[in-house]
């Protein structure tokens, strides 16, 4: 991709979101000029005739397909069928109007949580489609791993080269901060926030505690985007991530310590833990030779000031 990057039209969909945003940035910052972006209300990717006739009109060279409807447990598990449903349309509505409109390149964005729940840890790519999913996220998972067998397929029946990326769980600028809806990461800074700020004397985090989970700065996740388009990769699943985890515990006293709350970690096992580790392989990504560089402490520093940035 980096050979023409003054001309070449690359479409970002998705691109207000966290990870399109930094899709977005890391493109312009190493010289790519010909961004291709649509807001929703400019195009629905939902609705098959508008985006097949966007596409028809734009014919871009490079699609990045970072466009999905996306939440934490709460969210999944509660708008199951919006979850399925979405992003199977957008998924698909975005992959055949691309290759209609002659895109012979595309990254496709999945998520960690199309791997079994209790699969072994690390997950290598292989280990897709060999056991149950997690229940919480299920309609989801499926969707995502329904994107990975459509970009699979086109290019086995066509010779495109549609690769996918999946990423662990990913936190920066532009996250969904809403404390029903959001990821866990988010949410906790904004909790640790706002009780710094009302002076609470505990902080209270869903779960045991002792699910492990590993966290990547968002622009870490977008670097390792260009790369592979700028790598000649023609097919596959890629995982990307940071390389280790920590204890959803460990992740709340960081947090706490960065946004300077001074209280107590509380525990509410009541509340669903999910899946109890999710941890990638990268060896495959590692041996094209791309490795992450933002450690979790700097990255929450980072997500922190950009929360306060615009929430105050």
């Amino acid at each position: 991709m980096s050979f023409d990057k003054a001309n070449a039209k690359i479409y970002i969909a998705g691109h207000r979101g966290m990870v399109g945003s930094a899709i977005v940035r890391r493109l312009r910052a190493s010289g790519y000029g010909n961004l291709l972006v649509r807001t929703h209300d400019k195009l629905d990717l939902t609705d098959q005739g508008a985006v097949a006739a966007f596409m028809q009109q734009e014919r871009p060279d490079y699609v990045f397909l970072a466009a999905a409807r996306v939440g934490g447990i709460h969210a999944n598990n509660t708008y199951r069928a919006e979850f399925i449903y979405q992003n199977l349309m957008i998924q698909a509505n975005l992959v055949g109007a691309a290759y209609a409109a002659g895109v012979e390149q595309m990254l496709f964005l999945g998520s960690s949580c199309i791997y079994p729940r209790d699969c072994p840890q690390p997950i290598k790519e292989e280990y897709l489609l060999t056991g149950p999913l997690e229940p919480t996220n299920e309609p989801y998972a499926i969707a995502k791993i329904a994107g990975v067998k459509l970009c699979e397929s086109y290019n086995r029946q066509y010779g495109t080269a549609y690769v996918s990326a999946m990423p662990t769980n990913l936190y920066g600028p532009n996250d969904h901060y809403d404390l029903n809806n959001s990821h866990v990461l988010p949410a906790l800074i904004r909790k640790s926030h706002e009780a710094k700020i009302r002076g609470d004397d505990k902080l209270v985090v869903w779960g045991t505690g002792t699910p492990r989970r590993e966290f990547m700065y968002v622009d870490d996740m977008a670097d390792a985007c260009v790369f592979l388009m700028e790598s000649g990769v023609k097919e596959g699943l890629f995982n990307v991530g940071w390389g280790e985890d920590v204890t959803i515990r460990e992740l709340a006293e960081t947090v706490m310590d960065v946004v300077g709350f001074k209280g107590e970690l509380a525990l509410d096992a009541t509340k669903p833990d999910g899946t109890p580790r999710k941890l990638l392989s990268t060896e495959r990504l590692r041996e094209l030779g791309w490795r992450p560089k933002t450690s979790l402490r700097e990255g929450i520093a980072l997500a922190y000031a950009d929360f306060v940035t615009r929430f105050g």
